[in-house]
């Protein structure tokens, strides 16, 4: 990483690209400080397209695995890199999503179900305390913006598809999305990254 790149990131600043940039070319630093800002957002995305906080993190590594062999593919020049991240998770998510419908059609009708196991106390609650964090930035973005990001990032909608929805035109729903993004990174904050970090 640079000099001017360092000094960034010791100070906490550094830009999105720049991080992507520098974990192209193998460091290590730039993907942990990566991790820390957005894994508790994609975390959040992937568990309400998924249903399942077990499925979720386990997309999460993959996603992250995928963010750290892809990385050099990024062009700041075609959209945010929130986005970019997001729609890394969203196309996982949907990917296991099919592969779990596929695997329970293929499953004996007759198969007795195996007792689900107890949920951990611990892990119940940091998933609720997640939900509720998650919901109230939610709640803070406006309706507009609020929608888009349910229907591509939650209903797994594309662009197109979400234009046709609700009846905007396709360049809105992309300023919707990529602003929505941003706000909801905003609203969680550095101190929901920090935790959603140490708890790996």
């Amino acid at each position: 990483m640079s000099a001017v790149a360092n000094a960034k990131l010791e100070a906490g600043q550094p830009e999105d690209a720049e991080l992507l940039s520098a974990i192209a070319r193998g460091d290590r630093q730039a993907y942990r400080a990566l991790y820390q800002r957005y894994a508790p957002i994609l975390l959040g995305l992937l568990s309400r397209i998924l249903g399942d906080r077990g499925e979720a993190e386990d997309v999460l590594q993959e996603v992250f695995l995928q963010i750290w062999k892809k990385a050099g593919d990024f062009d700041g020049r075609r959209g945010r890199a929130l986005h970019w991240l997001a729609t890394i998770a969203r196309n996982r998510a949907l990917d296991r999503r099919s592969t779990i419908e596929s695997r329970r059609r293929l499953a004996p009708a007759a198969m007795p179900a195996a007792p689900e196991e107890p949920l951990d106390p611990v892990d119940a609650a940091n998933m609720a305390e997640e939900a509720r964090h998650l919901h109230r930035a939610l709640a803070q973005i406006p309706e507009a913006q609020r929608q888009v990001l349910l229907l591509a990032y939650f209903d797994g909608l594309s662009q197109t598809e979400i234009a046709e929805r609700v009846g905007l035109p396709l360049g809105t729903v992309k300023s919707h999305a990529r602003i929505g993004l941003t706000r909801l990174r905003d609203f969680l904050g550095v101190s929901s990254a920090d935790r959603g970090f140490r708890r790996r």
